[in-house]
């Protein structure tokens, strides 16, 4: 992303000022969305300070929504936009939204907008808080698109932070059962098996598959750490591709219990993000471009960009969703519902909510399955070692008893 500073006209005046986007086209593109019309754009260098706040560690999650909330408060309570914006810089947790504020601080005192201040820092205030801010600042309602920004990352958050809780659970008690599993084969199964072999006799069915396993493990547990690395490798390089985005997203949706709640937080974050944008007067051109990126998901990023150029054809917004597996007929239904009636924007919030909720049931559903399933396929996968052990010393014990 870059910084680029324009010089245009609208209906009305001339307008100056600083915006972000990916390239000096896209940048066109977006002013002309706004109802701009280019008369100068140039590319502006990125200072080391800028430098080193986008480079360095994102703002936690947590940090920005608390920012956000306190920044609203303090509007509402009548303190000047320079002060908040100094007040905040000194009390913020984060290092490099700390930075920033500083340095918008003094932006703003030169006489430029605050949305034109932010959007120096595109790695801290995306898109979305820009656009939002820069709609209150022509309602004269900064605080109220303050709180709703707030509102609309503290749901996408929680969400996510369900999702992720969902999906970790069972990763970490698969990786921490592959743990055991392996400390097992590796140092107590062969300590055994000397001491089998020392006796003599024929080895129970179990303890010899077990055996087997635990050479297997010693013999090549290099080629387990190079598969490992090789997947990790060919995730990592498909994530910097297109189609190997697409084909990872794809599978993603289409895998069975966690594909329908990764779909369903997805679905959650678009239409939220769409409801905040369109009810803060943001053009609704501009406002797809923005959520295609938002999405973070491939496949549901091309049916927006679809969905961006029918419109842009004079064509329907929801005929591509409606021809597409990612979006359930509920989207496309409300959508068509909300542009009849004038209030798309409440219609999305609505089917926002529901997919939140959804994600929140669906999440509850599958911890209270997994967790005692994976706790039998951990014990199950332990106890077959430990029995494997057992059975001979059984025998053993048995021989001595007749002996």
């Amino acid at each position: 992303m870059g910084r680029f500073k324009y010089e245009g006209r609208d209906t009305k005046s001339i307008r100056t000022g600083v915006m972000t986007a990916g390239n000096r086209r896209e940048a066109i593109i977006k002013l002309r969305d706004e109802g701009i019309k280019v008369i100068d754009i140039k590319e502006i260098e990125t200072t080391t300070l800028q430098k080193d706040i986008n480079i360095g560690n994102p703002v936690k999650r947590d940090h920005f929504i608390m920012f956000l909330r306190q920044f609203s408060t303090l509007m509402r309570a009548g303190v000047t936009i320079v002060d908040t914006v100094r007040i905040l810089s000194q009390q913020v947790e984060s290092k490099a939204l700390s930075k920033a504020l500083a340095t918008v601080e003094d932006e703003l005192r030169k006489g430029n907008s605050l949305s034109n201040s932010l959007a120096k820092y595109p790695k801290i205030f995306e898109p979305l808080t820009i656009n939002l801010i820069k709609a209150g600042e022509m309602s004269g309602n900064i605080d109220e698109s303050l709180d709703r920004l707030a509102t609309h990352y503290d749901k996408a958050y929680q969400t996510r932070q369900k999702v992720v809780s969902a999906l970790s659970y069972p990763v970490v008690v698969g990786v921490l059962a592959i743990g055991v599993v392996i400390f097992l084969l590796a140092t107590i199964v062969p300590m055994f098996v000397e001491m089998f072999e020392g006796f003599g006799g024929e080895l129970p069915l179990l303890t010899q598959l077990v055996m087997m396993g635990s050479d297997l493990t010693l013999d090549y547990w290099y080629l387990i750490v190079l598969s490992v690395l090789l997947i990790m490798g060919v995730i990592w390089v498909m994530k910097r591709n297109e189609k190997g985005r697409m084909i990872l997203d794809t599978l993603l949706l289409r895998m069975p219990i966690f594909g329908k709640i990764i779909k369903k937080s997805a679905l959650a974050r678009l239409t939220r993000t769409l409801s905040s944008l369109f009810s803060s007067s943001v053009p609704i051109l501009q406002a797809m471009t923005m959520v295609e990126k938002v999405v973070d998901n491939a496949v549901m990023s091309k049916v927006i960009l679809a969905s961006r150029d029918s419109l842009e054809r004079g064509g329907s917004l929801t005929e591509p969703m409606k021809n597409h597996w990612a979006f359930p007929p509920l989207i496309p239904h409300m959508i068509s519902i909300g542009e009849q009636t004038g209030s798309l924007d409440h219609m999305l919030l609505k089917v926002a909510e529901f997919y939140e909720q959804e994600v929140e049931a669906e999440t509850d559903r599958m911890k209270a399955l997994i967790e005692p399933l994976m706790i039998v396929v951990l014990a199950a996968l332990v106890g077959t070692i430990v029995l494997s052990i057992m059975l001979p010393m059984f025998e053993m014990f048995n021989n001595v008893d007749n002996l």
